[in-house]
């Protein structure tokens, strides 16, 4: 059974720069899609990026519009694991991070990390 460990949130001043790392424990292959969602307080979760982990196809990686040019996803397939590197981050970019992967053969994102908060204050 596949896991998912996520690390890298924690307090950012606004304007600064994060990196959250996510690896998948427990995977035969590395044929997943990965990415990140986001919750903000009383907001519903949200999409942030995903990006294909075994990096075969011609699918370019996926980033919301809202963190378009800020944040940036990457893959490290021989590590199993995803990079969200953060920049020029905002109040508004608040929230608990989680990672998420779904197998290609699956439709849906189905196995979640356990979440890791970033905090932007100025």
């Amino acid at each position: 059974q596949e896991r998912l460990v996520e690390w890298g949130g924690g307090p950012v001043q606004v304007g600064g720069s994060l990196r959250l790392s996510c690896s998948i424990v427990g995977a035969a292959t590395s044929d997943y899609w990965m990415g990140w969602f986001r919750q903000a307080p009383g907001e519903e979760r949200e999409g942030v990026a995903n990006i294909d982990l075994g990096g075969g196809g011609d699918t370019s990686p996926w980033v919301a519009d809202s963190v378009e040019g800020r944040f940036t996803i990457s893959q490290d397939k021989a590590k199993k694991t995803v990079y969200l590197q953060m920049e020029s981050l905002r109040p508004e970019d608040t929230g608990v991070y989680t990672c998420a992967a779904r197998h290609y053969d699956r439709e849906q994102f189905d196995v979640w990390g356990q979440g890791t908060q970033v905090t932007v204050s100025s």
